[in-house]
């Protein structure tokens, strides 16, 4: 089989996977659109055991209702329950989903919307048939082709996201300027221990702060970075500066963080005119 033969191959396979899932996504029988999603209500906080693994959460007790037959359940997170919890206080409302008419099966996630089509996978499979004509044009004309087949539509990827993307940057450096401050302290220190396939075993701390928000929430949560020595963080006091509006927003380095927002501003810029640059080479060349 020659190479137009096996991109025929390609672009058949995926082709099909495609439509099967616009198809599954049409009819409303795919797997995203037949998850039940209610609004869950963290009743209760358990702090989290120095020395244990990050990898549980923090442990919580939650309330949710089911929103086709009205009841109500109280449940932990206990084993695998989705996404990690990483930040928690009383009251606070977090994503249950779990499959139609199994409300026992739930998983927990930290985004409350309302879910995708599931459409991820044929997207996927979709962009799968572009790269294969693509690749099949860049054999059959040349390079040319590959940098504008690729670095084309990329760039107006770019271009049609970048004002988004400063918006984005604008929204949260405004959000670190209104952000209100408060001492909290390290209440513990996770520890994950990993051994990779070549015997090295590396460390994963991760810190735990308790802190208390103006309007009285206490807030326990995962701190990931600003702490310049975790093994021996705890019981330290820390300054935490977060969003009245949701305590999971937090840092210990405002500074930092608004530094790093601006650097990752310019790399986007400056990665949308490399993309261009490229898919101009290509026109020029052909």
């Amino acid at each position: 089989m020659g190479w137009h033969g096996y991109g025929v191959l390609w672009c058949a396979v995926f082709g099909t996977v495609a439509l099967v899932g616009y198809g599954r996504s049409l009819a409303g029988v795919t797997r995203a659109q037949r998850t039940v999603r209610a609004t869950g209500r963290i009743e209760r906080v358990g702090e989290p055991r120095h020395g244990s693994s990050p990898n549980d959460g923090i442990a919580v007790v939650v309330s949710f209702q089911d929103p086709l037959t009205g009841q109500e359940f109280t449940v932990t997170n206990d084993g695998e329950r989705g996404e990690r919890i990483s930040a928690a206080w009383t009251g606070r409302e977090i994503g249950v989903h779990y499959p139609r008419g199994r409300p026992h099966a739930f998983r927990f996630t930290n985004d409350l919307s309302e879910g995708g089509r599931g459409l991820g996978w044929p997207t996927f499979a979709l962009f799968l048939v572009y790269a294969g004509l693509v690749v099949v044009a860049a054999i059959d004309w040349g390079w040319p082709w590959a940098l504008l087949g690729f670095c084309g539509p990329w760039a107006l990827f770019g271009v049609y996201h970048l004002p988004g993307n400063i918006r984005d940057r604008n929204r949260r450096l405004d959000e670190l300027a209104a952000m209100a401050a408060g001492t909290g302290r390290v209440v513990a220190v996770l520890k994950n221990v990993s051994t990779d396939d070549d015997g090295y075993t590396s460390t994963h701390l991760v810190p735990v702060v308790t802190f208390t928000t103006l309007d009285g929430r206490a807030v326990t949560a995962y701190c990931e970075s600003g702490l310049p020595n975790p093994a021996g963080s705890r019981g330290l006091d820390v300054t935490i500066h977060y969003a009245p509006d949701d305590p999971a927003v937090f840092t210990l380095d405002v500074d930092g963080e608004r530094r790093s927002w601006k650097q990752d501003m310019a790399v986007n810029v400056v990665g949308v005119l490399v993309v261009a640059a490229a898919a101009v080479v290509g026109v020029v060349a052909l």
